[in-house]
């Protein structure tokens, strides 16, 4: 499966994201993270998908089952097509986040390790001792044990999930940009073409389309590239 790229609205207010989707004329696959939520609440959520656009809500959600289950109902009220939670909530905590969305077709993914963190500084930080493929092949398994539609991973950890838990099970991989763009704070990046080689099946672009002098040019170029059209 092939999707559109999901642009990354990493603005700080509607105003901003206003101005820049009037760059573009057709409908596109984005994703709302915890800034601009945070800013704007469920009404900007609303405004999107009345224009419509598909929407990837990003809000990572970490806590208790009975409190992201409550708050999963919420998000399901908003008719967005993705949300996640983090994968290190556990089995339980991941049950619940379906329970709270079922019947609302949005699919649920959870965040494995986030491609700003390297296999040093989880083993220190985080005390997994396992490697970084590791520690993500097992939060995917867990995560599709849950019943869950996929993970967000990086692009060299595509592969192995996908023929862990199979080519249906999502795997949405952030961190992508051309060759030749600056990597910011992400250490583990890929091109779209890596991506598409190596088992995403969805990507998620942020500066490379949104900070670009030309957002369409640069849009068009990445998605004839993960389409294969390049």
């Amino acid at each position: 499966m092939t999707s559109k790229p999901i642009i990354a609205l990493d603005f700080p207010s509607k105003l901003d994201v206003e101005e820049f989707l009037s760059e573009f004329t057709e409908s596109l696959f984005l994703k709302v993270g915890m800034e601009l939520f945070y800013q704007e609440g469920p009404e900007l959520i609303r405004t999107l998908n009345r224009d419509g656009h598909d929407l990837f809500l990003d809000l990572k959600l970490h806590d208790i089952p009975n409190t992201v289950e409550s708050a999963m109902r919420r998000i399901a009220e908003l008719g967005v097509d993705m949300v996640n939670v983090h994968a290190a909530g556990g089995l339980a905590m991941m049950e619940a986040a379906k329970r709270g969305l079922a019947g609302s077709g949005t699919k649920l993914i959870a965040v494995t390790q986030l491609t700003s963190t390297s296999e040093e500084q989880m083993q220190k930080e985080q005390l997994i001792s396992v490697s970084l493929e590791d520690s993500v092949l097992h939060y995917a398994q867990l995560a599709k044990q849950a019943g869950l539609d996929g993970v967000v991973c990086s692009v060299h950890e595509a592969k192995a999930i996908g023929e862990a838990c199979g080519e249906d099970f999502l795997r949405v991989t952030p961190g992508i940009r051309p060759a030749a763009a600056e990597s910011h704070d992400q250490k583990r990046i890929a091109t779209p073409s890596d991506a598409k080689t190596q088992g995403s099946t969805h990507i998620v672009v942020g500066r490379a389309i949104t900070r670009s002098e030309n957002p369409q040019k640069s849009y068009d170029y990445i998605n004839r590239e993960w389409s294969g059209r390049s």
